[in-house]
């Protein structure tokens, strides 16, 4: 859940080493806002200084204006995303003892029957986490082995749960040494300095290139170098890669928050996802699927598993992959799957989806499936994360640095992202003939523009979540491909506006949500193509007629030219025309617009929802 970033620089003393470590704490702080602090080393000779506030990131800048550190060599930072332990000045990292600082993503489950060692032997603890166990073992390590690294590696092995952890040690100022178990950590290669971060964003504005850690990897940093070995000390490998956008993606640009900036990103995100995806004979080529064909063309199921909006992108997913390859798919809650002993084999392919590549409840499950002989393919936006490290085969989308904790341009990217899965399964199980491949192809290179369109024609969705300003409940029903839209903007109204919201399928209205409406009862109906089953439009038509003679105010998306509509909405959304299996990169755009502005409207933080956080990395 929460941000860490390292960072190690000249011999001689500056400001930078905070500069750094402030900037990236910024950039990192959708990953936890309940408290941040820094801890700094001043130099040869020097000592250890601490910050740290409870609070969103502005809390600790106010701390260090008021009060200013000195400069030093080397500096951590943490932003907090709170789980042992209330959000206060105490339990906000770093966390010291002696003359040790440390800060942690995760959770130390069994940190009680440490910390219990620890009170034995005569150590007093200040705060209520499990971190500061993990400090307080590192300083008596330390004392033994003499060297951070080495005894760092020492605690990582008595450690039990998930973990990311960064150390400095008042007698080492040139070196910070991280660790990591099922918890992000990368690091940032630079000239006559490095950088530790949970994510590339924590030091993108200093360089590019990144070295992605293995599993259960211990990492230091020096000025000059960069060492990384196992938990048990011995020499291993790490990854380079460079990472393929700048500090400025990450930034605003202009938008009064990153959820608006990243809903407008959502044209140039679908695109970036569909470049590079064919050969010179227009054949889908994914790159990145190293599974061999063979054992693709046998599979005999797939199930999806994902966790929150990934999830209803498995849903859009199961719609077009069956209707294409004719091959039964199934959409798991990445938390329930491993524990109700799935039905999974060889000849089932996992799809794991996930925008950080970190969900540990999709992690356990994707390597529950593999433990059953089932090949895994990921679907990711982070490269270097663990999901895609630990997968078969990953399918990167592109949608760039998602900051706002609710997702938006990459719920569009993994839908794009499962439509050339299904397409690339239907060409090499043949499935579909290559003309008809091409033809989808080319629709979805449509989609960017006609997303551009509902962006464009955007006021009308605005002014009316202006005017719902202080409504109490909204319900979302839609049919076919419209089921998933209509949970997606259910669950964006809960995430931002703190307001009841649900999403149905529209045929179960009369097996109970009916109950619901009531006069002024907002109900947002997701309609499909009269261009595609005329049945599915004429029901749906039908619904929308059974709750307006309830006294429900009725919310209508429809394509243009649905003229049907109109009789019986009480405002009309109109998006542009298009396959019914693509509609949902669509329909969902307005019910991210109308979220994000109810919410704004009453004065929420739209980017950082209470109690959320970006990347659930603990189960």
């Amino acid at each position: 859940m929460c941000g860490i970033v390292g960072y190690v620089g000249p011999r001689q003393t500056s400001n930078r080493p905070l500069e750094v470590v402030m900037e990236g704490l910024r950039r990192l702080e959708y990953r936890g806002y309940d408290s941040a602090g820094v801890a700094l080393v001043t130099g040869e000779g020097g000592g250890l200084v601490t910050a740290k506030k409870a609070g969103k990131l502005v809390n600790l800048i106010e701390e260090l204006e008021a009060h200013p550190l000195p400069a030093a060599t080397v500096a951590i930072g943490h932003t907090r995303w709170a789980t042992h332990g209330a959000p206060n000045d105490v339990n906000a990292h770093p966390h010291v003892a002696g003359p040790i600082a440390l800060i942690h993503n995760g959770i130390v489950e069994n940190f009680a029957s440490l910390k219990a060692e620890l009170v034995a032997a005569g150590v007093e603890f200040v705060s209520e986490t499990d971190t500061e166990v993990a400090a307080h073992l590192l300083a008596r390590a330390y004392v033994e082995h003499g060297n951070l690294a080495v005894a760092m590696c020492a605690v990582a092995r008595r450690l039990k749960g998930t973990f990311t952890l960064l150390a400095v040690h008042a007698d080492a100022p040139h070196v910070v040494v991280g660790a990591r178990h099922d918890s992000p950590l990368v690091v940032g290669i630079g000239e006559g300095e490095n950088f530790l971060g949970s994510d590339v964003a924590a030091f993108i504005a200093h360089t590019r290139e990144a070295l992605e850690l293995g599993q259960d990897q211990v990492v230091t940093i020096t000025p000059e170098a960069v060492t990384v070995t196992d938990f048990d000390g011995v020499p291993a490998e790490a990854r380079r890669f460079t990472v393929d956008w700048d500090a400025a993606a990450a930034e605003k640009g202009g938008f009064a928050s990153f959820m608006d900036k990243e809903i407008h990103d959502q044209p140039q995100a679908v695109a970036d996802t569909l470049l590079g995806r064919t050969d010179i004979a227009g054949r889908l080529v994914l790159d990145d699927l190293r599974i061999d064909e063979s054992v693709l063309r046998s599979i005999d199921k797939i199930v999806v598993i994902a966790c929150g909006t990934a999830a209803y992108a498995g849903h859009v997913a199961k719609y077009a992959i069956e209707h294409w390859c004719r091959i039964p798919v199934e959409v798991e809650l990445a938390h329930e799957f491993r524990y109700r002993d799935p039905v999974v084999n060889s000849r089932t392919l996992v799809v794991a989806i996930s925008q950080s590549g970190e969900t540990m409840d999709t992690l356990m499950a994707v390597r529950h499936a593999r433990e059953q002989g089932s090949k895994v393919l990921a679907i990711c936006n982070t490269h270097g994360s663990t999901i895609p490290r630990e997968s078969d085969a990953v399918l990167y989308t592109h949608a760039g640095p998602e900051i706002a904790v609710a997702s938006t341009k990459a719920f569009l990217s993994q839908i794009t992202a499962a439509y050339l899965l299904g397409l690339y399964l239907a060409q090499l199980r043949g499935n579909k003939f290559a003309d008809e491949i091409a033809e989808i192809l080319g629709q979805l290179r449509a989609m960017p523009d006609k997303i551009q369109q509902v962006l464009d024609r955007a006021e009308s969705i605005r002014q009316t979540a202006r005017e719902m300003v202080d409504t109490s409940s909204v319900l979302f029903l839609g049919r076919h491909v419209g089921f998933p839209v209509a949970l997606e903007g259910a669950l964006k109204l809960k995430e931002l506006a703190y307001i009841h919201a649900e999403g149905f399928a529209a045929g179960e209205l009369k097996h109970g949500p009916i109950a619901l409406i009531e006069e002024g009862q907002a109900v947002f109906v997701i309609v499909p193509s009269p261009r595609g089953r005329d049945s599915l439009h004429s029901k749906v038509i039908s619904n929308i007629q059974e709750i307006r003679a309830r006294g429900a105010r009725t919310l209508v998306i429809a394509e243009d030219g649905d003229t049907d509509v109109l009789p019986y909405a009480d405002v009309v959304f109109y998006v542009p025309q298009c396959p019914t299996l693509l509609s949902p990169l669509l329909a969902t755009v307005p019910l991210q617009i109308f979220a994000c502005e109810l919410a704004t409207s009453r004065g929420l933080d739209v980017d950082q929802p209470r109690n959320l956080a970006k990347s659930v990395t603990v189960e």
